[in-house]
């Protein structure tokens, strides 16, 4: 229900207050921190943001296990963290989790999937649309689906 009314409705400039709420449900979130009113969390005390995070319009973190998001990571709009699903080879369908780690200082762009288990290296660039289906490595640009580095990121020195 605060997902639905308080959270969701709130004026777009009330990053502080979406941060209050995430952190009254058990959220650990750093500072400076910017979530967008659209983003949807399911289970906020699974969910750890460091420093100086934005995270756009019509996210979702689907926290059925443990979602870590480093600091200085910027994420675009639409994009889905992932941490849950049905195991194919049980009748049952038994659910399972498995945590999504994002490291410091990676921008994950428009419109991409995180799968279960997924760790995306310090510095990475995911590219839009691309489906992140296995962990990605270190100061690398990845693009497609299934994503894979196409080549190294390479961060100015100039500002």
């Amino acid at each position: 229900m605060v997902q639905a009314t308080l959270f969701s409705w709130s004026p777009q400039f009330l990053f502080g207050w979406r941060v209050f709420l995430l952190r009254l449900f058990g959220a650990q979130i750093g500072t400076g921190v910017k979530i967008r009113s659209s983003v949807q969390v399911t289970y906020p005390w699974k969910v750890k943001v460091g420093d100086h995070v934005w995270i756009g319009d019509e996210c979702v973190l689907y926290s059925l296990s443990n979602i870590t998001i480093g600091s200085h990571v910027a994420i675009a709009h639409k994009v889905y963290f992932n941490t849950g699903g049905h195991h194919y080879d049980k009748l049952t369908f038994d659910i399972f989790g498995t945590p999504v780690v994002i490291e410091d200082e990676c921008w994950i762009t428009n419109d991409v999937y995180v799968a279960p288990g997924v760790t995306i290296g310090k510095g990475t660039i995911v590219a839009a649309r691309s489906s992140v289906l296995k962990s990605l490595p270190t100061g690398k640009v990845c693009a497609g689906t299934p994503a894979k580095p196409i080549k190294d990121r390479e961060p100015s020195t100039n500002l």
